[in-house]
């Protein structure tokens, strides 16, 4: 397993991580992404282990606590060997204060979390989303107690925009209050959208990627193929539930590509788009899901060999997005 440092940290962490938004499926959109239970959660974690990686992310939010109580009971025993995850700030009920980033809820959020996972720290503790109704000074204030307190260790974001981001840097070095580490952001081959606004700034800032979604929920594991009938479930040709729509003769021609590339390099689709993200810059660790033994295995096998200079240019002229305002205008 290849290591990385997490964004501007001094943790080092494996390249993939397990995500565990499978874990549980107790509501019926989790229900979509899978229903592992503990004693598929815990194999799946050992064979990751075995393999190196030894970080697992999860959130609050997945089934509605369910994951985070998987995960916790999956790691028993193990906990001093992991480094975990996990996120707040989305609506968890429909208490007023039970969502956002307020001092209020995020103390409870991190009690209810730490309570779930079986642990007395969190390695890693995300905003899952931007809170506008709330200033910036006081979540990162309480993210900065948590992290003295020795709840939290580092503190991270996940779809921020650059903006956001940039403004939350500033205010904790106006306050010398800890800062986002990390940034947790949708990337793969057919969504590049992160690469205009927030890898530039992630590049300025030192603050590392951590990618979700780097399949393009799915889309780019090999089961949707030209001219081959899609299976029902939570993959789908445009877009599955809340992602953002592709144009089906673009991904049809991307996967095409990938699949050529794949027999000339001996891989499979999803190895070769998750090695692709890997030569990418600014990334330093990628989520992968699995949904059994098998999916895992061949997830974890697109580390340890890398993609030739060739393939890497024709995948990233094939995808490149049409650049907004003001990027066509070009630096001077």
């Amino acid at each position: 397993m290849e290591y990385r440092k997490l964004g501007h940290s001094g943790l080092n962490v494996p390249v993939l991580s397990l995500g565990t938004g499978t874990f549980g499926g107790t509501n019926e959109f989790f229900g979509r992404w899978g229903q592992t239970d503990v004693k598929e959660a815990s194999r799946l974690i050992d064979i990751s282990m075995e393999r190196g990686v030894n970080f697992f992310d999860t959130a609050n939010v997945y089934s509605q606590g369910a994951s985070e109580e998987i995960l916790g009971q999956a790691i028993r025993g193990k906990r001093h060997k992991t480094i975990l995850a996990t996120k707040g700030s989305f609506t968890m009920s429909e208490g007023l204060n039970d969502k956002g980033s307020s001092r209020f809820h995020l103390i409870n959020a991190v009690h209810d979390s730490l309570k779930r996972l079986g642990t007395d720290y969190i390695d890693v503790y995300f905003m899952h989303g931007f809170d506008s109704q709330t200033p910036l000074e006081e979540t990162l204030r309480t993210l900065d107690n948590l992290v003295i307190s020795g709840k939290v260790r580092y503190i991270g974001c996940s779809n921020f925009a650059a903006w956001q981001l940039m403004k939350s840097l500033s205010v904790s070095e106006k306050y010398n209050l800890e800062k986002y580490v990390i940034y947790q952001g949708y990337y793969s081959l057919i969504g590049r959208d992160y690469e205009q606004e927030l890898r530039p700034l992630i590049k300025d800032q030192h603050t590392g990627l951590m990618v979700w979604s780097p399949l393009g929920w799915g889309r780019l594991t090999g089961k949707i193929k030209r001219n081959q009938p899609i299976a029902q479930g939570r993959i789908q040709l445009g877009g599955a539930i809340g992602s953002p729509p592709v144009d089906d003769e673009y991904l049809y021609t991307v996967v095409d590509t990938l699949e050529r590339i794949a027999t000339e390099t001996g891989k499979t689709i999803s190895q070769v788009s998750l090695n692709w993200l890997l030569q990418q810059d600014t990334v330093s660790n990628i989520i992968i899901g699995a949904r059994n033994e098998a999916q895992l295995i061949e997830n974890l096998d697109s580390v340890g060999w890398s993609l030739s200079d060739e393939h890497l240019a024709e995948l990233t002229i094939l995808t490149s997005p049409t650049l907004i305002y003001p990027h066509w205008v070009g630096e001077r």
